[in-house]
């Protein structure tokens, strides 16, 4: 989708429908010094002109003030991340209030060996980038009760602003390849991050049905590899939406992850909570369009509040809500799904259930987790047989199992571990834990 840049400065002046040239720009209300009633529009005007004069003494160009009329502050996130690593086409033009903070550090988890980094501030300080005619500035603002933060952006001219605008979507669709941004909705409101897919998942790690793997690989494959044009020619809406169900622990998770890290595009991961609003709901799809074509990853969409229900039903319906987003919704509860959403063109167009592993499925999984290293062919056959009814993560479980037991021992009794696991699935169906008089903890029902 084409990101459409709408911005304002303090020339957009209307005469007769026409933007007013500098040159001709009047001010409404004119700065009148010592007048006590203006202290407050003094203290914000000394601020922003003396940025614009000192960007105009540095680099010998008239910079203007602008504001965002489209929430979209994704430029501060590819900023923080370019002074972090002190990219050079970025500038720390210099420090705005004295006996502010001036310089920052930071622990980096996302390192390969994660340590300490120093860096100038974000906040208080005036960011350039020189060859596109843009500054940033997170300025403190003094209130009573304390300091917050307002984010400013002085640049050249429209053209300079649109086109650092543009920039900052294309750099942000080759970043979020290797990344995956997750939304998560708190009591607080929407948190958003961005993560590196530090463990790749393959296509080949994925273990399901032939038929029904190619199924979902090839769509994806499609939508991604085709262009606008083949959809407009065809009168096909440019976007696709899938629903994953199924129980828990059979590879639903593993399946979106394989996804995240193999298509052609960014992706992003949405956790529903009771604490999702229409409000992220608008927040999560402005964002994947901004960043379409991409995929889209809903998580335990039975989770949707009801009261937010509605107003995601006619997001999913509108014409261009979803244009370039491959929407994949995840269950482990289709019962609780909202009749509207199974099957319906437009917002989920197709229904895949994740079944629980046969027996041919079973006999790949622990084959390719490596169970003949510590079983013979036989046990192998034998464990693959005794495991009927386990999930992909049970399956897991019994691997683990398996090699701590041969490290141990030097040996791994399938069987034992097989009974052992199927006694704390018995459990686990009845609602019947051990109780504290039987050397147990849980609850009894």
């Amino acid at each position: 989708m084409e990101h459409k840049v709408k911005v304002r400065s303090n020339q957009d002046l209307p005469s007769g429908g026409q933007v007013i040239p500098a040159a001709q720009e009047r001010a409404i209300v004119a700065y009148e010094p010592g007048n006590p009633n203006m202290a407050e529009y003094e203290s914000y005007a000394r601020v922003t002109r003396g940025i614009e004069s000192m960007l105009e003494e540095r680099y010998g160009l008239t910079y203007t003030l602008y504001a965002s009329d489209d929430g979209n502050h994704d430029y501060w996130e590819l900023l923080e991340e370019d002074v972090k690593k002190g990219a050079p086409e970025v500038e720390c033009a210099g420090r705005i209030y004295e006996g502010i903070e001036g310089r920052t550090f930071a622990y980096d988890e996302d390192s390969s060996t994660p340590e300490y980094t120093i860096h100038p501030a974000i906040r208080n300080n005036v960011f350039v980038y020189p060859d596109q005619g843009v500054a940033l500035a997170r300025i403190p603002m003094f209130r009573q009760h304390g300091i917050y933060s307002e984010d400013f952006v002085f640049a050249t001219g429209d053209e300079a602003i649109s086109s650092f605008l543009s920039g900052v979507r294309s750099r942000q669709r080759n970043r979020d390849k290797d990344r995956i941004t997750v939304f998560t909705d708190t009591n607080n409101g929407m948190q958003r991050e961005s993560e590196p897919i530090t463990r790749a998942v393959s296509r080949d790690d994925v273990i399901l049905p032939e038929p029904l793997k190619k199924e979902i690989y090839r769509s994806l494959d499609q939508f991604f590899a085709s262009d606008r044009s083949f959809y407009r020619k065809h009168n096909l809406p440019f976007k696709r939406g899938i629903l994953l169900y199924g129980r828990p622990g059979n590879g639903k998770t593993t399946l979106v992850k394989s996804i995240a890290g193999s298509v052609q595009g960014p992706a992003a991961y949405w956790q529903i909570t009771e604490y999702t609003s229409s409000v992220s709901v608008h927040e999560v799809f402005e964002t994947a369009a901004r960043l379409a074509p991409m995929v889209l990853v809903i998580e335990d969409i039975d989770s949707m509040p009801q009261g937010v229900r509605s107003f995601f039903l006619n997001t999913l319906d509108g014409a261009t809500s979803k244009e370039g987003i491959f929407l994949i919704g995840t269950t482990n509860y289709p019962d609780k799904i909202d009749p509207g959403l199974m099957n319906r063109a437009g917002r989920f167009d197709r229904s895949y259930e994740i079944k629980l592993p046969d027996a041919e499925l079973r006999r790949v999984f622990l084959e390719r987790r490596g169970l003949l290293e510590f079983v013979s062919p036989e046990e192998m056959d034998h464990a693959v047989s005794l495991t009927q009814g386990f999930s992909m993560a049970q399956l897991g479980e019994l691997y683990v199992s398996a090699a701590l037991d041969w490290n141990e021992r030097g040996s791994a009794d399938m069987a034992a571990i097989v009974r052992s696991m199927n006694g704390e699935l018995s459990k686990e169906k009845k609602g019947s834990w051990l109780d504290s008089q039987n050397g147990g903890i849980g609850f009894q029902l």
